[in-house]
């Protein structure tokens, strides 16, 4: 376990020529007393590390939650009150919004206690503990055998860790991989099932500039929701009940209404979702010129049918508002992610690097005998990946973008189930019909079928094309929306009453002879055969691959200090408040205003259309306690912090440890920072916290939440 130790040791920053050290990190809150804290003092920190993170006493962690799936949220009173964004509880908000009560263009407020909505299948989840279980998730581990027996026997070791964890609680467990799986830690984690929706803002301020501002900088947008907590009398988790309670932490963080300022101590402390920083140059050149060109392709297709049908109806602008929002998000951030790797020179700086670890790892016959063909073992898999990486993006993103096929797969295991498995997984089926179609459009998801297909059809190569393809381009000269148009007025998965029908007498026989289930089946297991055999061992020698280039790289620099990529686990990342240069001659500053929102006011436009209540404000300027000390109202604020996908949501702290922002975005010439991050362009978007509170009181009047909130002066 020598090497595990030097892992432990070395947690984190890389070699110059690739990896810049600045603010760039995502910390392990249980390490910061060992390898940060003297850092964060000297950025301005104020409190101890056991402020952050302690298990014998209430600190920061038991304030932060994983929000649902995939963002972060934080207590802001005694009664359970949470705030995250609103594109995080956006699902939420969208699943109560109806043309009759279209909560995502007005906004909601819950006036009292038992006006709180709430939402079936959304979780918060409290981090109880974190351990390093390295050396026992290794224990017994046979080198000899291949990846996949090994993976195997981890796995197996995995599950009796977490399992013997949790025995006799009502804790979850979950444990991660770090370093690319040269180190590993479990997760003790207690999971709340009742959460309410208490306030949002109309869409107009919560995603004021929409797909356009999008990862952009200067931002206006005033992102948060709140929610709330419940719990059973003991505070302890419970599905949903009208007997259940708020919920009383045991930490809630108080808002700072000082604001900041230019150099000022930030923290963010959240849920980061993955991280890439220590590719191969193979890997980057993959990503830059095959994957992301072709899935940014594919969602510019898709994104522009979803929003020309939202145009023609409320109804259809509320069921694909959420849907269309997760499809541009991602889009943009790809598109952004490959200028700023181009920008950076991405590709050459981790070429330059390969050559210096190269000299370094031939300069000893150990280390060339253990680390020597790394490299041409990269490049020898990825060439041989580059055509099915490809196939595999037209896969996820044409064929599995399209809202039917991915729903119809949901069905596949019951041609494998024994009948009671079968009675069950039916079940379940039954309950998700009301909510698929809540939110589905026949002529749309036809649209986008007709659009995809004929995007799969026309840059695949023939020998990749699954047999319907060439049926519909003999029967229909390759037209698919004809095709679409036969198959969608025949299948179960197309209409709400056909499925329910068929559930309620099912045959498998009749699922086999569907159109849609058996085009999407036959594309699917077309992909499996001809793709995935073989991207599967690929990957698997990529796997090792990996935790080797790592092992050397940390080996390389054992006099530096590594941070593990996100694996939306918790961490902390910190930097200051600070502006930013993006091209020559132009300096943004480091704050926005509620000059600017009224600036952009259109409304011919949904996504700049001010609220009419929001102008009388500006116009009065009657922002209470909430401007800053130059009389205006700050929206939002960039620090150097650096944060990923999942730190949506994520509190931004100043020195004291109060509540200054809420996380939301970064900034387009900073989206690269997945793979490569740069100090002089990388920069967090936060929410000012006293925008927040000003759209509470002033524009809501919301005074009961108000005054359950701690305020510091």
């Amino acid at each position: 376990m020598k090497f595990i130790k030097i892992i432990l040791l070395v947690v984190f920053t890389i070699n110059s020529s690739i990896f810049l050290i600045a603010d760039e990190g995502m910390w392990i809150p249980l390490l910061l007393k060992k390898y940060n804290y003297e850092d964060m003092k000297k950025k301005g920190f104020k409190l101890t590390p056991e402020d952050i993170y302690s298990i014998n006493q209430a600190s920061m962690k038991d304030a932060v939650v994983i929000f649902g799936g995939g963002c972060t949220g934080e207590l802001i009173s005694d009664q359970g009150l949470l705030i995250t964004n609103h594109h995080c509880g956006y699902g939420s908000i969208q699943s109560h919004s109806s043309v009759e009560h279209d909560y995502l263009t007005n906004g909601y407020w819950a006036e009292k206690i038992g006006d709180e909505l709430p939402n079936p299948n959304l979780t918060v989840t409290f981090l109880v503990k974190m351990e390093d279980v390295t050396e026992k998730v290794l224990s017994g581990i046979d080198k000899n055998l291949s990846e996949e027996l090994q993976n195997e026997q981890i796995k197996k070791n995995i599950e009796i860790i977490k399992q013997e964890a949790i025995k006799g609680t009502i804790y979850e467990a979950e444990l991660e991989p770090f370093f690319n799986g040269n180190a590993y830690y479990l997760f003790i984690n207690k999971v709340y099932t009742d959460i309410r929706l208490v306030g949002a803002p109309p869409s107009s301020i919560g995603k004021f500039g929409g797909d356009t501002d999008n990862w952009m900088w200067p931002r206006h947008t005033g992102d948060f929701s709140l929610f709330r907590i419940y719990a059973n009398k003991n505070n302890e988790p419970a599905n949903y009940s009208a007997e259940n309670v708020p919920y009383k932490p045991i930490k809630h963080f108080p808002i700072s209404l000082k604001g900041v300022e230019k150099g000022d101590f930030t923290m963010v402390f959240g849920y980061p979702g993955r991280t890439s920083e220590y590719l191969s140059s193979f890997a980057v050149e993959s990503i830059m010129n095959i994957i992301n060109p072709n899935r940014i392709k594919i969602r510019d297709t898709k994104l522009n049918i979803m929003k020309a049908d939202m145009e023609t109806s409320a109804k259809i602008r509320i069921q694909y508002a959420s849907k269309a929002a997760n499809v541009s998000n991602a889009w943009k951030k790809w598109i952004g992610e490959n200028k700023g790797l181009k920008k950076l020179n991405a590709i050459e700086k981790k070429k330059q690097f390969e050559k210096e670890l190269t000299n370094w790892i031939n300069s000893n016959q150990e280390r060339k005998a253990e680390y020597g063909n790394i490299l041409s073992e990269y490049e020898k898999i990825y060439t041989q990946l580059k055509p099915y990486s490809f196939i595999e993006q037209y896969m996820l993103e044409a064929v599995l973008g399209i809202e039917t096929n991915d729903y119809a797969l949901d069905f596949e295991n019951l041609e494998n189930l024994d009948q009671n498995a079968q009675k069950e997984l039916i079940t379940k089926l039954k309950k998700g019909i009301e909510g698929h179609f809540k939110n589905f459009n026949l002529e749309t998801d036809k649209k986008i079928f007709a659009a995809l297909y004929k995007i799969y059809a026309d840059s695949v190569a023939n020998e990749y094309k699954p047999k319907f393809i060439e049926e519909v381009n003999k029967k229909y000269k390759g037209d698919f929306y004809a095709y679409a148009n036969k198959i969608y007025a025949k299948s179960i998965f197309t209409d709400k009453m056909r499925l329910e029908n068929f559930l309620n007498n099912f045959s498998l026989k009749k699922l086999k002879a569907d159109p849609f289930y058996s085009s999407t089946i036959e594309v699917i297991n077309f992909y499996r055969e001809k793709v995935y055999t073989t991207t599967k061992e690929a990957n698997l020698a990529l796997q090792s691959l990996n935790k080797k280039y790592l092992k050397a790289i940390i080996e390389f620099n054992s006099t530096k200090t590594l941070y593990p990529d996100a694996n939306f686990t918790l961490r902390v990342t910190y930097g200051n408040v600070d502006t930013y240069e993006p091209n020559d001659g132009v300096i943004y500053k480091y704050f926005t205003t509620l000059d600017g929102i009224i600036e952009k006011d259109n409304p011919e436009i949904y996504d700049y259309d001010v609220p009419e209540k929001l102008k009388e404000l500006y116009k009065s300027k009657d922002y209470g306690q909430y401007a800053d000390k130059d009389s205006t109202l700050h929206t939002c604020f960039i620090a150097t912090n650096h944060t990923t996908g999942g730190n949506s949501g994520s509190p931004v702290l100043n020195a004291n440890g109060e509540l200054i922002g809420v996380n939301f975005d970064r900034n387009w010439e900073g989206t690269m920072s997945d793979i490569m991050y740069d100090p002089n362009q990388c920069r967090n978007i936060s929410l000012d916290i006293r925008y927040a509170l000003f759209i509470i009181d002033k524009f809501a009047g919301s005074q009961r939440l108000i005054d359950e909130i701690t305020i510091v002066k």
